[in-house]
């Protein structure tokens, strides 16, 4: 399987989350996953692919050609794509992914996280979407959602586009176990 990963490059949030990041790399690594992300060496990024490379796993990043110029790619990927900008970055780590995991991370990762949810919305991502809420992180997100459908700006259809996971174990049973998204996903994409 071939998993994206987005998370964030903050290297001041609170060691839980980089302990889950590394966990996360290293049981994607042993069930023999190709990890995509972002290709950073710092912050969730890099305690992702550490985890991973540890454990003797396959990491690909997929970097912005800005970013190689201030040195912030990781060393020791198996691969390291320099792309032109922002854009073509999401669009490559999406695709081809089997499944999109959203690690804890500011307005980039959920940034990243809302244009596959809203692709999977609009029938273009099929894939499960599974958020790692460590610490309850995407709890207030979830509720946030809830309300999003709740005043008809999403169908309740919609709320089965995502599921969120409490910790790095239950992450490859949640992509396991989830549906492949309908098919006929655009006929409801617009709120009936």
């Amino acid at each position: 399987m071939r998993i994206c990963v987005y998370c964030a490059s903050s290297e001041k949030c609170d060691e839980v989350y980089h302990a889950a990041a590394r966990r996360l790399g290293g049981l994607l690594a042993a069930a023999r996953c190709t990890i995509v992300y972002g290709g950073g060496a710092v912050g969730l990024m890099g305690s992702l692919a550490d985890g991973a490379l540890a454990e003797g796993g396959r990491v690909v990043g997929i970097i912005p050609r800005f970013m190689t110029e201030v040195e912030w790619q990781h060393p020791g990927l198996a691969s390291l794509e320099v792309v032109e900008d922002m854009r073509e970055r999401k669009h490559r780590l999406l695709t081809g992914s089997d499944a999109v995991v959203a690690l804890p991370g500011g307005c980039g990762t959920l940034e990243e996280l809302f244009e596959a949810i809203t692709l999977k919305r609009l029938g273009l991502y099929f894939n499960p979407i599974v958020l790692l809420n460590t610490r309850g992180f995407y709890t207030p997100l979830q509720t946030f959602l809830r309300q999003v459908i709740e005043q008809r700006f999403m169908n309740p259809e919609h709320a089965a586009m995502w599921s969120l996971v409490d910790a790095p174990e239950q992450v490859l049973p949640a992509i396991r176990t989830t549906p492949r998204w309908r098919e006929d996903a655009r006929d409801y994409a617009v709120v009936r």
